[in-house]
């Protein structure tokens, strides 16, 4: 398989697109006015504790108070003994208010929520997670040979005893790397935790002890490995940047980065702007002629399947099996590359067939390998609904690029002209019994007074009967369909 990681960098934002045999895989984001928080270090203020909740509120110096719960302060202390975890201490005993702690963001604010905050504090390198003052030495699970575990967990036993009395976790990246790549990755970590240790006791509440590296340098520190046969960024200062990023920790890499100078935008290549704008409609189509229609709510997405134009060749449940399949390629697709997270629902077309329900469960499976985020899946439910979860950390690429419409706030539909008619009607009656005066002018929009005057003529003149009252109608092109005003005169 060909990747290649394309960095776009202008003064106010900074792009990265990972891209697998020419499609746009994944798409990250930063701007100046929203910039990620996950993995800095603070230290916090607790500002309020809530024991219903099992929580507190932490101050940390952003525009809404984090979220601490009690889970995040105590999973360090449950590793002893994982089997029968010892009951959950209330959270009052944990923290009080005014409480200084030394916290690290996990979730970025979502919405109108607060930052999620954990005190179980981990510093990612290339290779290696360092997990502080723990005895833990982990594998990533995604490192499936268990030669390789074994020998991975060996070494980094060995490298540990030499290197402080710290925790590791080795991830997906360090498969069949050498002891000297893991020794150098363990010397780099240890070096920042003696900055941040430092930092920790000189900090004051609300200010930051720790930023994690910027996207382009962790877009190398994630997605480069052995499939990456090219970096491209366009972007001449951050060039020079990851040049020297990766002499000093990705040597091996350093031929693969270019500074892309060429006339076309970068994010011209392999179509990415139109990507990314497609990524943004309901509708994904897919090659068969069906189609999926994706909703993002607050409670969870919802992924529809249809078959659309596509008729089949042979029997309806074979046409219905092989755009199910199709569809699991297209779903995995657009839950990386709008980062969809949360609880998904997955309305697959109703199969009968044992088998085709077992094979499109496994093809689902497989294709969700390559995401980075987590991901838990459900059998087909009695309803024909596949239930999953999928690791939410940050905004999607909807509410990232997007805000809800002012027209309709968010709900995606507006009153029909004939429904604000209506209204405009009761509102007529309702004021001329409220008020006194001889006159009322309708402000609304085009459409809905060109509505009254041509359908509603006769209505209007019973009306002005039974009030007593002449009514005058005015355009007003700046009202939405939904507004109007009924003015006495």
């Amino acid at each position: 398989m060909s990747e290649e990681i394309l960095i776009n960098v202008t003064p106010t934002e900074t792009r990265v697109a990972l891209v697998e045999n020419g499609m746009l895989q994944e798409v990250s984001l930063e701007r100046q006015s929203h910039v990620g928080y996950i993995g800095n270090i603070y230290k916090g203020n607790v500002s309020r504790v809530l024991p219903g909740m099992q929580a507190a509120f932490v101050d940390i110096g952003l525009e809404r108070t984090a979220f601490l719960h009690a889970s995040d302060i105590y999973c360090v202390e449950q590793e002893q003994s994982p089997d029968e975890p010892p009951p959950e201490p209330p959270i009052a005993a944990l923290v009080r208010e005014g409480d200084e702690v030394v916290v690290q963001v996990i979730k970025d604010p979502l919405g109108t929520k607060g930052a999620r905050l954990t005190t179980n504090l981990t510093i990612p390198s290339r290779f290696l997670v360092l997990l502080p003052d723990s005895e833990t030495i982990a594998v990533s699970v995604r490192i499936e040979d268990e030669t390789e575990r074994e020998r991975l967990s060996g070494l980094l036993g060995t490298l540990r005893q030499h290197k402080g009395n710290h925790g590791y976790i080795v991830r997906t990246n360090a498969e069949n790397v050498n002891e000297f790549a893991l020794s150098a990755d363990m010397s780099y970590l240890e070096k920042i935790w003696e900055c941040i240790s430092g930092l920790m006791e000189t900090a004051t509440p609300g200010e930051r002890i720790y930023e994690d590296l910027s996207l382009p340098v962790r877009a190398l520190r994630d997605h480069m490995h052995a499939d990456v046969e090219k970096v491209r960024i366009d972007s001449q200062k951050e060039f020079d940047h990851l040049q020297d990023f990766t002499a000093r920790f990705l040597p091996e890499w350093a031929q693969r980065i270019e500074y892309y100078t060429a006339d076309r935008p970068i994010f011209d290549l392999y179509g990415i702007e139109d990507e990314i704008d497609n990524a943004l409609h309901r509708k994904t189509p897919l090659k068969s002629g069906g189609h999926l229609i994706i909703d993002q709510t607050e409670a969870m997405t919802t992924v529809d399947v249809n078959t659309g134009a596509f008729v089949g060749h042979r029997t309806l449940e074979e046409t219905i099996y092989k755009t199910n399949l199709e569809a699991v390629l297209a779903l995995a697709r657009q839950l990386r590359l709008r980062n969809l997270g949360g609880i998904i629902i997955i309305d697959f077309i109703d199969m009968h067939n044992e088998e085709h329900k077992h094979q499109v469960m496994a093809a689902l499976e497989r294709a969700l390998e390559r995401d980075h985020a987590k991901t838990n899946i459900c059998e087909i439910s009695s309803l024909g609904l596949v239930e999953m979860t999928r690791k939410r950390t940050t905004e999607s690429l909807g509410h990232v690029l997007c805000e809800p419409c002012p027209v309709c706030s968010g709900r995606g539909v507006l009153k029909s002209a004939d429904t604000v008619v209506l209204e405009v009607f009761r509102e007529i009656m309702r004021s001329s019994r409220q008020f006194e005066a001889s006159r009322l002018m309708v402000v609304a929009s085009p459409a809905v007074v060109d509505k009254i005057l041509d359908d509603q003529s006769t209505t209007v003149a019973e009306l002005e009967e039974v009030i007593g009252k002449s009514i005058r109608f005015q355009r007003e092109e700046q009202y939405t369909q939904e507004q109007f005003d009924v003015v006495l005169l």
